[in-house]
């Protein structure tokens, strides 16, 4: 019986790695900073803690930039090691889809914020 070649990769130091790059511990680190970096944010508005909106606003997207960064090294394996290291084009292509999809999202929830009908009585509706 032969065995999988393509499962087991050898890496520069001449040790065989999984193909895929993660490992339990590596996974379960991941999972666990994502978990607190989506439970700092729900925390933060949930008890107002810093008291101020905008100072809010703000570190929830300096969270949401860091589970992003999170994500692409645990999960997506991105790393100097794995296949000659992130290409030039990869991280342009990612930055400018954080850049988008972050100033996207603040500029739909300010308008969506000014635009709401303030102080509607929805009581004296009949």
């Amino acid at each position: 019986m032969k065995a999988d070649t393509h499962a087991l990769q050898p890496s520069a130091d001449g040790h065989a790695e999984h193909h895929g790059g993660g490992s339990r511990a590596s996974y379960l680190i991941g999972f666990g900073l994502s978990v607190i970096l989506t439970a700092i944010p729900f925390w933060l508005v949930m008890t107002g803690a810093l008291g101020d909106k905008q100072l809010t606003g703000l570190a929830i997207t300096v969270l949401a930039a860091i589970q992003i960064v999170v994500h692409m090294v645990y999960f997506l394996h991105m790393n100097t090691r794995s296949e000659g290291g992130w290409t030039m084009m990869a991280l342009i292509f990612t930055i400018i889809m954080v850049v988008i999809g972050l100033t996207g999202s603040l500029w739909v929830m300010h308008h969506l914020n000014v635009n709401m009908m303030p102080g509607h009585d929805m009581s004296t509706m009949q």
